[in-house]
């Protein structure tokens, strides 16, 4: 069995999922979100992070995290914002040696729904039918921080049939 952290960024609201995979089986072990207030500074909202991350992969021990890597557009402070927590998320997996895995956007999309340019309900809805989830996980976090973890126990298991990288992409 692969237990996989799958992290959906953002510096309200961060998207969590642990999910595991036995056989060809996935299970949603535990997902929500991690809220930090506007009312804070930037900085404790940042160690907020921090320690509820640090606590929870402390408390599950994960073989693995997985976080979408992620295209910004034209808005640079959401990016900048965004880009503080990944490096929050990363420093805490290389604290506590967990091997991270960063799937592109389409491959996320491939491998929960076949097909590059699925919508946000459609990763939903394949999200709730793999994981055997009795609604849609809601917010979108949640839903993108599940499929995120997917996607990255089935890249690890190529990687590990294979011996390649293990962010080789789906095909």
């Amino acid at each position: 069995m692969s237990l996989c952290l799958g992290l959906d960024p953002g510096i309200g609201r961060l998207g969590y999922a642990l999910v595991s995979k036995e056989g060809d089986t996935f299970k949603a072990r535990d997902f929500g979100c991690i809220e930090t207030s506007p009312r804070k500074p930037l900085i404790e909202r940042l160690v907020d992070i921090h320690v509820a991350l640090n606590d929870m992969m402390v408390g599950n021990n994960p073989d693995l995290m997985a976080i979408e890597k992620l295209f910004f557009g034209r808005n640079a402070t959401t990016a900048e914002l965004v880009y503080q927590v990944r490096g929050i998320i990363l420093l805490n997996a290389g604290m506590q040696r967990i091997q991270v895995v960063e799937p592109k956007p389409t491959q996320i999309k491939m491998a929960i729904c076949g097909h590059g340019r699925a919508t946000k309900r459609q990763i939903q809805l394949m999200v709730q039918r793999t994981l055997g989830l009795p609604n849609p996980p809601t917010p979108d976090d949640v839903a993108d921080a599940l499929a995120t973890a997917v996607t990255g126990l089935l890249l690890f298991e190529f990687a590990r049939k294979t011996g390649g990288p293990i962010d080789a992409p789906l095909s």
